[in-house]
């Protein structure tokens, strides 16, 4: 899965004021990212997946399919806390021009490792196209032990993990551990180049929806073994990257690509956005 080397960008769906998808919103946005980055991930957490119902998610998948400049390759996501329903959703949805799947590991109901590792069995058995995992604990309130991780990756349709427990120790057992063929990718922007030191593959980002370029290039020195020229672009960045999350992803990166035109800063409820102090931030650090 080299076609997964590289920077990921986690996209944002972008809204209108009314609180309708805004398609002209994510066309720009896909225009404007595929100038840096290696591959789309549609509908992660930064995409408000949480709050756009199966009628839009088809709909958003297909409109990124039609309307993708540089025929990059997209990584959807699909996750839960229920395993049932995930399968069920995989099973009903076009896998048509997908690359991968990114689950999340299931959430609120904090199962154990075993349960962990039997809800991810089921999806990559039910899966048509590769999947890749996905570790937030700050979200989910379970860790992924790389034990649990290492155990995955046995499964031949299971290719990688997207790792944001911030745990170095438990990203270097993974990269030391792990299968050649298996994907290491950073869930962490600021640990790109320390992700890739130690043998992983990028970054699945953020802050890539309004810096592609730029931030594209942290993995690419790194690659070419430049891990202080890494280090110098991670740290342009030290100061703006907490304004991502200040008021939850995907709030302070949006307001980033309204005060580049690139679209909107809308979200939807239960989150609402930037607020003026926020603006204010994101404006200093922009001039």
């Amino acid at each position: 899965m080299e076609k997964l080397y590289g920077t990921g960008v986690a996209l944002v769906t972008p809204f209108t004021e009314e609180g309708l998808v805004d398609y002209d919103g994510l066309k720009s946005v896909l225009d404007f990212t595929a100038k840096g980055v290696d591959y789309y991930v549609v509908l992660g957490t930064t995409g408000e997946v949480a709050t756009t119902n199966r009628e839009e998610k088809k709909a958003i998948l297909s409109f990124v399919k039609a309307n993708n400049p540089k025929n990059l390759p997209i990584v959807y996501g699909i996750g839960g806390n229920n395993t049932a329903a995930v399968v069920e959703e995989i099973q009903q949805t076009d896998f048509s021009g997908v690359d991968a799947l990114l689950s999340v590991s299931p959430y609120y109901n904090k199962p154990s490792q075993p349960g962990i590792i039997a809800h991810f069995q089921k999806i990559a058995d039910a899966c048509p196209v590769p999947v890749v995992l996905y570790n937030v604990p700050g979200r989910t309130m379970s860790n992924m032990t790389a034990e649990t991780t290492l155990e995955l990756a046995k499964h031949p349709n299971i290719i990688g993990i997207k790792e944001a427990s911030g745990n170095l120790d438990q990203c270097q057992k993974i990269a030391t551990e792990k299968p050649a063929d298996f994907l290491l990718l950073s869930g962490e922007d600021m640990l790109t180049k320390d992700i890739v030191q130690m043998g992983g593959k990028g970054v699945i980002s953020v802050l890539a929806n309004g810096f592609p370029v730029e931030f594209s290039e942290i993995a690419r020195e790194a690659f070419k073994g430049n891990f202080d020229k890494a280090k110098q672009i991670t740290d342009s960045f030290e100061s703006i990257n907490p304004l991502m999350y200040a008021e939850s992803n995907p709030v302070g990166v949006k307001e980033v690509l309204r005060q580049k035109g690139v679209c909107g800063n809308q979200v939807r409820l239960p989150l609402v956005p930037a607020s003026e102090e926020l603006k204010s931030q994101i404006t200093r650090y922009l001039q």
